[in-house]
């Protein structure tokens, strides 16, 4: 199975923050969600796929490319790219947005644009500056996937819209990866839209990744117990994995196999195994 990206011990410091030792692949056909709090490196990471900043260690391959290659420069071309704000000139409208784009891409495709502007019922004569939030990052959607993209890479793409909004995008995005050569890299804090969409995730926390699996197989791992203390106290701590307490007992993620026969176990989503495993204190 081919890649879309790999990348192996990637590494970038600033003054009081190091993303450190970064390994994971998306494979091709695939939509990896990369999830983190505020702070943890998402935004950091994508910059570095996108050699917008300089790895001080380790490397990444994006589309069998190597981002420190001058060759890589082309291979952009079959990037698309939305970050968590659209940039385009205040005064231009849609239609005047994809003029520009036109000379930017070498595989620009007037048709496909229209088709997403029609789609999106984005207006011909409206400028940029009076879109709304959600018109903005719907043209900034048409632009990335009219120029025949093999690979999306999204930052935050979803955040502050409205759900509507957020499902006809999530929709989108899986018409996309029906070709099983595109493939989606999507940071998100809205973990119920990664939990639907994508293949593989991987959490990011504090400038480290804790893991890079495929989905299904990670949930089925863990499980989550709801208990008092008495039956707290009971469980070793190298089982507890991450625990919440509140005035009512104690909630606690286990791996699958350590949940004893005495306690009743459900399988976490995704949002509650992220919670637990970022926030929860092991300490009993």
């Amino acid at each position: 199975m081919k890649n879309a990206i790999e990348v192996r011990n990637l590494t970038k410091s600033f003054p009081g923050f190091t993303l450190n030792d970064l390994t994971f692949t998306l494979p091709e056909g695939a939509i990896l969600g990369l999830i983190g709090e505020n702070g943890a490196g998402k935004s950091t990471t994508i910059k570095l796929l996108l050699h917008a900043l300089e790895a001080d260690n380790g490397s990444a391959k994006v589309l069998g490319c190597d981002v420190k290659d001058p060759a890589y420069s082309a291979v952009k071309n079959r990037i698309g790219v939305v970050l968590d704000e659209a940039y385009f000139p205040e005064v231009l409208t849609a239609r005047q947005v994809g003029k520009v784009l036109r000379h930017a891409y070498s595989d620009w495709q007037d048709a496909d644009y229209e088709a997403y502007l029609n789609r999106f019922s984005l207006p011909d004569d409206k400028m940029f500056r009076d879109y709304s939030r959600g018109m903005k990052m719907k043209l900034a959607i048409a632009a990335a996937l009219s120029h025949k993209p093999q690979l999306l890479i999204l930052d935050e793409a979803t955040a502050g819209l409205d759900p509507l909004v957020r499902d006809e995008i999530v929709d989108l995005f899986y018409e996309f990866t029906r070709d099983p050569s595109h493939s989606i890299l999507i940071s998100s804090h809205i973990i119920s839209d990664l939990e639907k969409l994508c293949d593989y995730v991987a959490f990011l926390h504090k400038g480290n990744l804790l893991f890079c699996e495929e989905k299904d197989a990670l949930l089925d791992r863990y499980c989550v117990v709801h208990t008092d203390e008495a039956a707290l106290r009971a469980l070793p701590n190298s089982a507890i994995k991450g625990i919440r307490k509140n005035p009512y007992g104690s909630e606690i993620l286990l791996y699958a196999e350590d949940v004893p026969a005495s306690l009743t176990a459900e399988r976490p989503t995704l949002e509650n195994l992220i919670l637990l495993l970022s926030k929860g204190d092991a300490a009993k």
